[in-house]
């Protein structure tokens, strides 16, 4: 349960009711976070956006890579939500649940080349409250392997993203 009263879908806007009509028609129900959200336009639609984009459109990184990201991240941050909702995700975009298992196992145990484990223990380390220790060096070193800097950017947007999203829904309780 929430530690907030989370809007029902009759009292949002017209314009995220819009959005969310599909959704509910789907589904039959608003996820908690979607809920949250809804409580500020703003909020909302620039939340949207960054789903849109990082996730939902196809990218320079693979779908696979992007939900991986999103679970070790969101397991890191202790995002119970998080996890259960990307690992549905993950399941609908063709990973298998022993890939997914393997992914919340953390990176060592993942059957992925050592070009993508570097990627995501990268992406580990920037969702850390000392990311600002990382150095151009480490960013190098991500680069040597073969990843551009647009493949880097999108991998530590994703992680600021995930590490958004994670404080969102644990502060609010969302998912207990």
């Amino acid at each position: 349960m929430a530690h907030i009263k989370l809007p029902e879908f009759e009292d949002m806007t017209p314009s995220i009711q819009d959005r969310a009509r599909p959704i509910l028609e789907k589904t039959g129900k608003l996820g908690e976070i979607f809920k949250l959200m809804a409580m500020d336009e703003k909020v909302y639609f620039a939340t949207d956006m960054m789903i849109q984009k990082y996730l939902l459109d196809e990218t320079t990184l693979s779908y696979d890579t992007k939900e991986a990201i999103a679970l070790l991240v969101s397991k890191e941050n202790g995002c119970k939500m998080c996890v259960d909702v990307h690992k549905g995700i993950a399941k609908m975009l063709g990973l298998s649940d022993e890939k997914i298992e393997k992914i919340l196992q953390g990176v060592d145990a993942m059957n992925i080349d050592a070009k993508e484990k570097a990627l995501l223990n990268f992406c580990l380390r920037a969702a850390q409250k000392d990311s600002y220790k990382i150095l151009k060096e480490d960013i190098d070193a991500i680069r040597d392997l073969g990843y551009s800097d647009a493949q880097i950017l999108e991998a530590v947007a994703i992680t600021g993203y995930f590490n958004y999203i994670n404080t969102l829904s644990n502060v609010f309780g969302l998912g207990e």
